[in-house]
């Protein structure tokens, strides 16, 4: 596929990140708990996506997303990390795709923890379902100028005839 010049293509300097190296059950564990914690990072680059149309525009948001997951983990690591690994373990061991219905103990434990240590409660199910307003900190972009064409090709004046169908009916194209 070529690319006109006028594109502009971000370097590798600006896509370089640390990457968040962590398995299924690790994320599917911490999810609850992630969303929570990132969810301005979150929300803020989604709606980059949304308002620009052009993910290249919010390279420096989703860097923010990254560094605010790597953050988290780090402080799960340092602060529940017992609790946090039997929860896994479970996750991954009790159902081939991670089932949560098996691991209801360890989850409960775990999310003490969280609380406890963290002050991190564990959200209400429907949390993320409902409704929220997101006030961004950056300014909305200007909408782009759509062009508007005239009608190429006009309609057929009144009282024209029609030439029967040289294929056959013009029964899907008559209005």
């Amino acid at each position: 596929m070529s690319i006109p010049e006028d594109v502009y293509l971000p370097s590798d300097a600006e896509l370089q990140t640390q990457e968040l190296n962590v398995s299924t059950p690790i994320l599917k564990a911490g999810a609850v708990h992630l969303g929570q914690a990132c969810q301005f990072e979150n929300n803020e680059f989604m709606l980059c996506k949304k308002e620009t149309g052009d993910p290249r525009a919010c390279i420096k948001e989703g860097k923010a997303v990254t560094n605010c997951a790597i953050n988290f983990f780090q402080q799960v690591k340092a602060s529940c990390y017992g609790e946090f690994m039997q929860y896994v373990n479970c996750l991954d061991k009790s159902s081939p795709n991670c089932d949560f219905g098996p691991c209801r103990r360890t989850q409960g434990v775990f999310d003490k923890c969280m609380e406890d240590n963290l002050n991190m409660k564990r959200p209400h199910y429907d949390e993320y379902a409902r409704v929220q307003v997101h006030k961004a900190l950056r300014p909305k972009p200007e909408p782009e100028k759509k062009l508007v064409y005239d009608d190429p090709t006009p309609y057929l004046p009144e009282g024209t005839e029609k030439l029967p169908a040289k294929y056959g009916s013009r029964y899907l194209f008559s209005w």
